[in-house]
């Protein structure tokens, strides 16, 4: 696979002057509020059982407000194991080259949300409508905006080919939380809570492998439409192959993906020479470094 960077101009500025900001409100997710639920008491009429079509509905549904939704639940259940690193620049800037990224799938419907965590694990992750997140682990590998956009591409590429929301309706989960909750949920946020539960462990679920390699073809083609250099993300790949096997840092993502390795054989024999004669700059320049 060729491995060389393009380079050509871009003209596209993506600056702005940092503010001071709430980062859970910038992800546009409300923390919940304590004290809502008021308790049974006696005398009270027994709850009715789950409405199990209710949550298939709601799985099934491919509509960007109920995928959000689920979203919604899973990033905030992400954010409350991980938060985000506490610089507003460093967030504004992965959001402005996210969100360009994801133009050029073109799912305009989709409000589109990108964050950085401060965990020094490197992988990322994204969830059904929109959200999309980076760790500080992987942040740090990266050495220029073209790898960034290759890395957020791919998780792109997962939301606007629902994979998450597969997992979910192909998942036994409907079925065991019908037969272990015995209340009836109003709402669909509260119904997304309970199927999920702890939402980062729906990230934790590994995606097949084809989803992976479509994702990392579709990285690519995000990245490229973008104007970025192409090889943005096979570099990436190449970094993560050249860590020790035991580093404790990979290990959910070895456990969710294949191998960087695999990943790169799968990419070189999709894509071939196709990206050969495609150029774009790296951006290395632009590139946030954080301090």
């Amino acid at each position: 696979m060729k491995a060389r960077i393009f380079l050509l101009l871009l003209a596209a500025v993506l600056s702005s002057g940092a503010r001071a900001y709430d980062l859970g409100d910038f992800l546009g997710i409300k923390p919940p509020k304590n004290g809502t639920e008021r308790p049974a008491t006696a005398g009270e009429p027994a709850p009715k059982p789950l409405n199990l079509d209710a949550l298939t509905t709601l799985l099934a549904a491919r509509a960007p407000g109920e995928e959000a939704r689920v979203g919604r639940q899973v990033a905030g259940d992400l954010l409350g194991a991980a938060p985000l690193v506490p610089d507003p620049r460093l967030q504004a800037y992965v959001n402005r080259v996210g969100r360009w990224v994801a133009l050029q799938s073109g799912d305009n419907a989709v409000k589109w949300r990108f964050g950085v965590l401060d965990t020094p694990d490197i992988n990322a992750f994204s969830a059904p409508g929109g959200y999309v997140f980076i760790t500080l682990g992987l942040y740090r590998m990266l050495d220029n905006e073209a790898e960034l956009a290759g890395v957020l591409g791919h998780e792109i590429a997962h939301v606007t080919q629902h994979d998450h929301m597969k997992i979910l309706q192909q998942s036994t989960l409907i079925s065991a939380l019908g037969q272990a909750m015995g209340r009836q949920i109003k709402g669909s946020d509260q119904v997304a809570q309970n199927l999920l539960g702890n939402g980062a462990e729906i990230l934790a679920r590994k995606l097949d492998k084809d989803a992976e390699f479509r994702a990392d073809r579709l990285g690519m083609v995000y990245a490229a439409r973008a104007g970025y250099d192409p090889w943005g993300l096979p570099l990436v790949l190449q970094k993560l192959a050249a860590l020790p096997a035991n580093d404790s840092r990979m290990a959910l993502l070895f456990k969710t993906h294949p191998s960087p390795a695999e990943r790169l054989d799968a990419l070189s024999q999709a894509i071939g020479s196709r990206f050969d004669q495609l150029g774009g700059p790296d951006l290395a320049s632009r590139f946030y470094r954080i301090k």
